[in-house]
């Protein structure tokens, strides 16, 4: 199995494509940076029937590549349209035939209709746009689907909530590619943050809290001292909550548990110190809150999909010494 490659990407647009969406992907994929040193990518805009289609704000835009562009494409992206027909023949075949030869699919909000539809979400883990999760478990039934993330990795084949999901989806796939200094670069130009915590549940409407919401200065408290052995009781006293007002409104604000975030924070502690250096796994896991090398592997490969071995190895960014081997 040869190593994934991201160089060339295509993005399909339809009848009403999204204008956001579709700007996101040229943004990340199109706009280019090697001036600064970043990788360039090969990338286009495709339709089905190459010509005049006009975006869901009424913008006009002309594909000038039809669905053959896929057949080089190491990703190829399907934008958020109206997929309330099944897609044809030929756009499934074509998805097929990228992921059968290596490429990735990405499905951004609504695309994941047709990519479900195509059949390559059975059996698979996806999301969408929370506000048509119900729709989609009745269409797609074979699919696990889980609307309270930003995005799924499940293989050959990614989805993404919303809108802006779309920038963190692409960010985590140029990580895996290219590392973290380039996708962090990228999100530096673009004035995003690299990561986002959380999920879309934090997005779907709920009541305003009234008065001072004291979980802003606890979150920052707690990111800062990630390492250290928290409770939710002990962030519901530094808040004045008792412990199950406290995971009410921490689930309200954020998405998530406070345990899963305190995970998600001790994850990342660890990606940045085995970014830097050379520090047994071991070392790792007690700096960075999880105490062995055995409970940071398993909650690193559910939250990663990789070891952290793995992940050293792709992402270290500490300067090789002169005269070493590689």
């Amino acid at each position: 199995m040869t190593e994934w490659q991201l160089r060339d990407v295509a993005a399909i647009a339809c009848e009403g494509v999204g204008t956001f969406g579709l700007g996101v992907f040229s943004e990340i994929f199109g706009y280019d940076r090697t001036a600064d040193g970043l990788p360039g990518f090969d990338f286009a805009v495709v339709a089905e029937r190459p010509g005049e289609l006009r975006t869901d704000t009424g913008l006009r835009i002309r594909p000038d590549h039809g669905l053959d562009r896929l057949e080089s494409a190491d990703l190829v992206v399907l934008t958020g349209c109206e997929y309330s027909d099944p897609p044809s023949r030929r756009l499934s075949g074509a998805l097929r035939a990228a992921v059968d030869r290596g490429a990735r699919v990405l499905a951004h909000c609504t695309g994941a209709f047709a990519l479900a539809a195509s059949g390559l979400l059975d059996g698979r883990r996806a999301t969408t746009h929370w506000r048509y999760a119900e729709e989609f478990r009745r269409r797609f039934p074979r699919v696990e689907l889980d609307p309270d993330v930003l995005y799924v990795d499940a293989g050959p084949v990614v989805t993404s909530a919303g809108t802006a999901a779309g920038i963190d989806a692409s960010l985590y796939l140029i990580r895996q590619a290219h590392g973290a200094e380039v996708a962090n670069a990228i999100a530096r130009r673009m004035v995003v943050p690299p990561y986002r915590d959380g999920g879309q549940a934090q997005f779907i409407e709920q009541p305003v809290p009234v008065g001072p919401d004291p979980l802003g200065s606890v979150l920052g408290w707690a990111a800062e001292n990630a390492a250290e052995p928290l409770t939710v009781e002990a962030l519901a006293a530094r808040a004045n909550l008792s412990p199950r007002t406290f995971a009410r409104r921490f689930r309200a604000a954020t998405g998530t548990t406070p345990y899963a975030w305190l995970i998600r924070q001790r994850v990342r502690l660890a990606e940045r110190i085995l970014e830097a250096g050379d520090l047994p796994v071991e070392a790792v896991a007690h700096r960075s809150g999880f105490g062995s090398a055995a409970v940071l592997r398993e909650h690193f490969v559910r939250e990663r999909g990789v070891s952290p071995q793995a992940y050293r190895r792709a992402f270290r960014t500490a300067p090789v010494p002169v005269g070493a081997a590689g």
